[in-house]
């Protein structure tokens, strides 16, 4: 592991990445949910991020530190990401076993369990037993896209599994059978995420991606560079012109479009490990970042990141501002012509 300079010039060795897990998560509007954490955060303070956080001992058992398939996607990080969904937004993904339906749970039975959750008085499964002796997290329907370490520089690190996941679309009711609409009791409640109480969210809230990339842009939000990467992505297929009154089929072909990307490239997006790396600064003061490297702690295994995209940001006070994505080629190419012309 290659050790850095400290304070009074020590050499010191990076911290050890902590294993965590978020969602991105789509509406049956095909909109997106982002949480704006609150200004005391030790991490991204006052930025919206995705739902998600830690792993904990109840999510299940992971490999070493010193171990690479630590970083690799696995049942504890999907449960990660399911709980901490539900901590932060009250947003519950969890289905029967048996039947494979959906567990429907009424919004102040939610509220009160997912309180209890993080207090830590209950385990997230031992609570869903409680609500259904065989409830899960529904871990199957989350689709890796792309795993984020933080760099070395930054005292507190992370090795971040991100995933996309699609809540059911609205049901067109005049192509469907009277007679095959579930009974009242069993019809799913539509759950609108809420914040934690001020706990470590202030708002959750979703917005279409291409409105999340707006208000980043303008200055309203703080988006780091791997919320504005994805959502730029994501917003290609779901944002695309007409955005509002397009059908449930519509809606549906620009999911599975987004999906078929997400397995696409070499490394696919399901596979690719990003670990950002400063390439250059532009004439305007902004950090140009590499996405093809997936940090010190992967060197060796044969994993690789995004080498097409770079990131551009102004980082300042510990946020991040002015968050653009480019093509690398044509990032290299403005320093160049900018040297051409002195």
């Amino acid at each position: 592991m290659p050790r850095e300079k400290g304070d009074g010039g020590k050499e010191r060795r990076p911290a050890v990445p902590r294993p965590s897990a978020s969602v991105i998560l789509v509406s049956p509007k095909n909109e997106v949910l982002l949480l704006h954490r609150v200004h005391t955060s030790s991490s991204f303070a006052s930025a919206h991020v995705f739902p998600g956080g830690n792993l904990s001992s109840q999510d299940g058992p992971i490999p070493p530190p010193e171990d690479h398939a630590v970083h690799d996607d696995a049942p504890a990080y999907r449960r990660a990401a399911i709980r901490e969904l539900f901590e932060e937004s009250g947003i519950l993904l969890a289905k029967d076993r048996d039947s494979g339906k959906m567990l429907v749970v009424n919004e102040e039975t939610r509220e009160q369990g997912r309180r209890l959750i993080h207090q830590n008085k209950v385990s997230f499964s031992d609570w869903l037993k409680q609500q259904h002796a065989t409830a899960e997290p529904d871990i199957d329907q989350l689709i890796p896209f792309t795993h984020w370490i933080t760099p070395t520089n930054v005292p507190k690190r992370y090795t971040t599994q991100m995933y996309l996941y699609f809540m059911p679309l609205p049901v067109n009711l005049d192509k469907r059978l009277l007679e095959e609409l579930p009974a009242e009791g069993e019809r799913e409640e539509i759950q609108v995420p809420t914040s934690d109480g001020g706990i470590e969210v202030t708002e959750a809230q979703f917005l279409p991606a291409s409105e999340w990339l707006r208000r980043a842009q303008s200055g309203e939000v703080i988006l780091f560079p791997p919320q504005y990467l994805l959502l730029h992505l994501a917003s290609g297929f779901l944002d695309r012109e007409p955005r509002s009154g397009t059908s449930v089929e519509e809606m549906e072909k620009r999911r599975a479009e987004l999906v078929e990307f997400v397995y696409s490239g070499s490394p696919a997006w399901t596979d690719k490990y990003i670990s950002p790396k400063m390439l250059k600064m532009t004439e305007d003061g902004r950090a140009v970042l590499a996405l093809d490297e997936p940090g010190p702690e992967l060197k060796g295994s044969g994993k690789r990141g995004e080498s097409d995209r770079v990131v551009l940001v102004r980082f300042k006070k510990g946020s991040a501002r002015e968050v653009n994505v480019a093509w690398k080629k044509d990032a290299l190419e403005e320093g160049r012509e900018s040297r051409s012309n002195l």
